[in-house]
C-alpha cells in the first residue's frame, strides 16, 4: 500500500447508526458488538493517520427540502420520513450528538488529513463529490469500512470499481442491520473487492 495513492473511505461513521440515541442503532447494536465494528473503524484509522494515509468521509445527511421529493424506494424513504441524518439545511452546524453527527471518537482524529466530502443522497457516491476528491487528491486505491456493510459500504464499493479504483475492504470495521445483512454484504464483497481484510490484516499492510 502506497499512502500517496491509497485512501481509507468511511460511509456514515454518524450517531445514527453507531450509539444508542440513534434512530437504527436497535438495528445494528448486536453486529456492531460482536465484531466490534466502532473499535475496529478507530483503530483503522488511527493506523493510517500514523502511516501518513488521507481519509475520505462519505456522510449521509438529509435537509428540510429533500422531504419534498416526489418519489423513492423503501430504503430511502425509510430514512427520509424517520427524520434519519436530518438537518434542517446546509447553512446551520450540526447539532451535537443528534443522528447526522459524528460519533465523538471519530471526531477527535479529523484534521487537515480527514476530508469529508459532501453528502451522499441515497446509498452510493454518485450524488456526491467522493471520486472528484479522491482524483485531485491523486487516490487510486480505496480501503473501505463504515455503514451500512449491505448498503452504503457496499453501494460505494460498486460505484468505485465502475470508475476504476483499487477497491479493498475491512469487513469487521463495517456493521449492518442484522447478521444476515452483514452476510451477505460478506458474500458480494467477496466477488466485487480485490481482497476482504480484517482491521488486523490492514494494519500491517498500512
Amino acid at each position: 500500500m502506497d499512502n500517496q495513492r491509497t485512501a481509507i473511505v468511511l460511509t456514515d461513521p454518524q450517531v445514527e447508526f453507531l450509539k444508542p440515541t440513534g434512530r437504527v442503532f436497535g438495528l445494528t447494536e448486536d453486529i456492531l458488538s460482536k465484531y466490534h465494528t466502532i473499535e475496529n473503524m478507530i483503530d483503522l484509522v488511527k493506523a493510517a493517520k500514523k502511516q501518513r494515509y488521507k481519509i475520505f468521509v462519505s456522510p449521509h445527511y438529509f435537509y428540510n427540502h429533500d422531504s419534498n421529493w416526489r418519489f423513492g424506494a423503501k430504503g430511502e424513504m425509510l430514512m427520509l420520513d424517520g427524520g434519519m441524518f436530518h438537518r434542517n439545511d446546509q447553512y446551520e452546524p450540526i447539532v451535537p450528538g443528534s443522528g447526522s453527527d459524528f460519533i465523538e471518537e471519530f471526531k477527535a482524529l479529523i484534521d487537515d488529513d480527514v476530508i469529508i466530502t459532501s453528502p451522499h443522497k441515497i446509498f452510493g457516491p454518485e450524488s456526491n463529490d467522493l471520486s472528484l476528491q479522491l482524483r485531485k487528491n491523486g487516490i487510486d486505491t480505496v480501503i473501505l469500512g463504515g455503514m451500512n456493510a449491505n448498503l452504503c459500504v457496499e453501494s460505494h464499493l460498486r460505484a468505485l470499481i465502475e470508475q476504476g479504483f483499487h477497491t479493498y475492504v475491512v469487513a469487521d470495521s463495517t456493521g449492518a442491520p442484522g447478521q444476515a445483512a452483514y452476510d451477505a454484504a460478506l458474500t458480494n464483497f467477496g466477488f466485487l473487492s480485490e481482497e476482504v481484510y480484517t482491521t488486523k490484516q490492514i494494519i500491517e499492510e498500512l
